[in-house]
C-alpha cells in the first residue's frame, strides 16, 4: 500500500498525481476494512472504533468500562509511541494489543488486522478499537468497526464540532466526557448537542464522567443495545 508520509508532505496537495496516489490509499485501506469487519462479524464480536483528541479519556472510559460491564471485551490500543495505555488496560485483566504508530497520525485497516492476528478473538463481545489522539486524520480511514465513537471533553472547549466536522459526522454516537469539569470551563453541553444535530440529526449524545460514574449507565446500556 501507498505511503501518506508522501502525500503529507507534498506542498501540491491538489495535484492530480497527489489525488490519484490518496484516491489508492483509501481505496487499499477499505479493502482491508472490509475484510477486518467479515472477520468480526464471523466470530460474533461488535468492533467499535473510539476516536477523539489526546486527552479526552478514552482509556479511562475504558477502564471504567472492565469495572461495570457485564460484557467480554478486548482493545485495539492506538498511540504514535509507549505501551502505556495497554498497560493500564492489562492490569485490569482486559485482552489489550498495543499498535504504536510512529509518524501516523491515525491507525489504518492493515494495522487493526496485524493486532486482529495475534490476539484471542474467540468468546468476545466487543472489541474496542481506540484509535490515535486526533480530531482530523482518523475519520477518513475506515478500520472494520461497526460503530464510531468520538469523544469530546470539556476541557477541550465547546466549540469543536464544527472545527471538526468530518470528525463529528463520522460519528455514531458521541461522548462529552469529563462532564464533571463543565463549569470550570463554561462549556455548553447544550450547544455541542445542537451543533452535532445540525451535521448529523441521527447522531446520539451521552455526557459523562468515567470517575463519578455519571453517565456511565447510559454508556453501557448503548453498548448492551447493540449488542443485542
Amino acid at each position: 500500500m501507498d505511503s501518506l508520509e508522501n502525500v503529507e508532505n507534498n506542498p501540491n496537495l491538489n495535484s492530480p498525481k497527489t489525488i490519484a496516489i490518496m484516491k489508492r490509499v483509501l481505496e487499499s485501506n477499505d479493502q482491508n476494512a472490509i475484510a477486518n469487519q467479515r472477520e468480526f462479524d464471523a466470530k460474533g464480536i461488535l468492533a467499535i472504533n473510539l476516536m477523539s483528541s489526546p486527552g479526552s479519556g478514552k482509556t479511562t472510559l475504558l477502564e471504567a468500562t472492565a469495572k461495570r460491564a457485564d460484557f467480554k471485551f478486548a482493545v485495539i490500543e492506538g498511540d504514535m509511541q509507549t505501551n502505556r495505555d495497554s498497560d493500564r488496560l492489562i492490569k485490569l485483566g482486559v485482552q489489550a494489543r498495543q499498535i504504536t504508530t510512529g509518524t501516523a497520525c491515525h491507525l489504518e485497516a492493515d494495522m487493526v488486522r496485524g493486532a486482529m492476528d495475534n490476539m484471542d478473538l474467540d468468546g468476545l463481545d466487543v472489541v474496542f478499537i481506540e484509535n490515535v489522539g486526533n480530531l482530523v486524520c482518523p475519520a477518513s480511514y475506515e478500520l472494520g468497526a461497526h460503530i464510531n465513537v468520538v469523544l469530546l471533553s470539556t476541557p477541550e472547549g465547546d466549540d469543536k464540532v464544527l472545527k471538526y466536522p468530518v470528525m463529528f459526522r463520522a460519528a455514531d454516537l458521541a461522548l462529552i466526557t469529563k462532564i464533571e469539569l463543565a463549569p470550570l470551563f463554561e462549556f455548553s453541553a447544550d450547544r455541542v448537542e445542537s451543533e452535532i444535530r445540525r451535521l448529523k440529526p441521527e447522531v446520539e449524545t451521552i455526557a459523562l464522567s468515567a470517575k463519578s460514574g455519571e453517565g456511565l449507565d447510559s454508556w453501557l446500556n448503548f453498548l448492551k443495545s447493540r449488542l443485542r
